[in-house]
């Protein structure tokens, strides 16, 4: 498996937009998918790598024949410490490893087309400013941004709070809505300023005030209707939202 090697992105901008599509196909193995990325993790199987496609997709698969390989490696053996620990540590294992086989294969594209002092720093610095998928898989990216709305403000927290506990008995959403008014814009500012930097739990992708959301009832992440296929007419029949990753959630032996 290469991983993608064929492609060869040589710009800043098209190594990051690499880096982005092997990341979302990562997160998604990890978040909505976890339960098919389990089952092919199976301990009885060789040597094994989760590896990030950019097309966004992820693919199970061993690692590449040739040495030395034409990309890096992922990590090796994902699968044999499967069913010798819990699985929200394997999968922050698994996560850890992804975040670091993601940097080596955005700067392997760097050097190997000579990207200078000032290219690697802003390569680095756009990659910085997405959460890792180790963030994402944990839920510390949200944690984070819960931490900073508290320091910046006080009262946007106490508005949220009050939020929640009217709305305990039904599922969290938002959707902007066009404005008709000063009310309407109102609204639509103080919605932006709960959401602003919340971090989708299965894309990471951040808030945007002209797309729904809804938040898991369980693990409380915030996900794109779109990334788990619920539309807000269904939103509206759903009396506790369960996503993709606490719905599968069950017993390991």
């Amino acid at each position: 498996m290469d991983g993608g090697a064929s492609y060869n992105p040589r710009t800043v901008e098209e190594v990051f937009r690499d880096f982005k599509g092997r990341r979302a196909g990562m997160i998604e193995a990890l978040t909505t998918d976890v339960e098919e990325f389990y089952q092919q993790c199976d301990p009885e199987k060789e040597n094994l790598c989760l590896y990030g496609i950019p097309s966004e997709q992820w693919e199970v698969n061993l690692p590449a024949e040739e040495v030395p390989p034409e990309l890096p490696e992922p990590a090796l053996g994902i699968n044999f410490a499967r069913d010798g620990m819990q699985e929200k540590d394997w999968l922050s294992l698994v996560a850890v490893h992804s975040d670091v086989w993601l940097l080596s294969v955005a700067f392997y594209f760097g050097a190997r087309f000579g990207f200078d002092k000032a290219d690697r720093k802003r390569l680095f610095n756009m990659i910085n400013d997405l959460p890792t998928i180790f963030e994402v898989v944990t839920g510390a990216a949200k944690k984070q941004t819960k931490e900073k709305s508290s320091v910046s403000n006080h009262s946007s927290n106490k508005s949220k709070s009050n939020s929640k506990r009217g709305s305990e008995s039904q599922p969290k959403y938002s959707k902007a809505m066009p404005s008709k008014d000063e009310d309407d814009d109102i609204m639509e500012e103080e919605d932006d300023e709960e959401h602003g930097e919340t971090f989708c739990g299965a894309c990471g992708e951040n808030y945007a005030a002209d797309e729904f959301w809804i938040c898991c009832d369980i693990c409380e992440k915030w996900f794109h209707g779109k990334c788990v296929k619920i539309t807000p007419a269904r939103a509206e029949l759903i009396k506790q939202y369960k996503c993709p990753s606490c719905s599968n959630k069950r017993a390991r032996p």
